[in-house]
């Protein structure tokens, strides 16, 4: 099993008690925010600004759990989307502006305007600790965020989890067998369906929730290409072996992920285009390139990948 990937280290929560502590006023502690030395989080918490500035959407949501659990109940767990986040899955068109959390004793307080506290039976056997706070176990983090959004945003969190070993789909399965009767939960099944760790990304994640929902035949994903003498050549992101066609979806990341060091942005698309042809030189294939604006256009995607397919359908098929 791989392991999860490891989040950047956040800074220190500080509450205005701490503040009055050390010796400043609530005037001093007024000023600093205004001029951005210090950053409100949360009423009465506050975080070094420049920190803040330098973090992404995500760990912005990792430090306002942090602050949360500062005066939650003792028995308070991280779960739905703020668990995700810890296990460091991707999470795509999710609001982040609300910490998700469940006691362990069963019981919820009222919902604030950046806080959601679910009810729900939580055993110990659910919890882990990951990142310094208590969170709910990976697997039954899959199901938590499947009855609070829909099937193509589950996805995205449930491949990620998938694909970086925090769980399995197996463990995913016997969660979603046990909490059937979740309220909210009947996209659950479906994304247990669609589901797949080899999957990589938010985009390809996407990708492959369009191909289903627009009835296009179930592409492979990761396939493998060698030449002649059974080197590998490289890895297409989706292929339909059957008609001669694979996938490569273009998003920032694949730009950041797999530069060479010291490489320049044109010689990684130098390097990408030489790689796409030898593919189609070696096994005859053509390729559709994606990106996260065609996908915002599904019906046009739709009928040109449609298009493509038909023309190459095997005959007999």
């Amino acid at each position: 099993m791989q392991k999860s990937p490891e989040l950047v280290e956040l800074p220190v929560v500080s509450c205005r008690a701490t503040l009055l502590a050390e010796g400043m006023s609530d005037r001093h502690v007024t000023a600093l925010v205004r001029d951005g030395t210090l950053v409100r989080i949360r009423r009465g918490q506050y975080v070094d600004g420049e920190a803040w500035r330098s973090l992404s959407r995500a760990d912005r949501h990792r430090l306002l759990t942090r602050g949360v659990m500062l005066t939650a109940h003792p028995g308070t767990t991280a779960t739905h989307v703020s668990a995700a986040i810890e296990w460091g899955a991707p999470v795509w068109d999710l609001s982040l502006d609300v910490a998700h959390t469940t006691r362990r004793d069963g019981r919820a307080g009222r919902r604030r305007d950046d806080w959601i506290q679910h009810c729900g039976a939580l055993p110990a056997e659910d919890v882990t600790v990951r990142n310094g706070i208590p969170v709910s176990i990976a697997a039954r983090t899959c199901v938590e965020i499947t009855t609070i959004t829909d099937v193509e945003r589950s996805l995205v969190v449930v491949n990620g989890l998938l694909h970086s070993g925090a769980t399995s789909e197996q463990e995913f399965a016997d969660w979603a067998k046990s909490a059937r009767y979740w309220p909210h939960s009947l996209a659950t099944g479906l994304v247990l369906r669609l589901c797949d760790p080899r999957i990589e990304s938010a985009g390809e994640s996407r990708f492959h929730y369009f191909c289903w929902r627009r009835h296009l035949p179930r592409p492979t994903p990761q396939v493998t290409v060698y030449d002649e003498h059974g080197h590998l050549v490289g890895r297409v992101d989706f292929a339909w072996e059957d008609f001669g066609v694979f996938v490569e979806f273009d998003g920032k990341e694949k730009y950041t992920k797999y530069r060479r060091e010291g490489e320049t942005l044109d010689e990684f698309l130098l390097r990408e285009k030489q790689r796409e042809e030898l593919i189609c030189q070696l096994t005859g294939w053509v390729c559709i390139r994606v990106t996260w604006a065609d996908l915002a256009a599904p019906d046009l995607l739709a009928r040109r990948v449609r298009k493509l397919l038909e023309s190459r359908r095997p005959r007999g098929a």
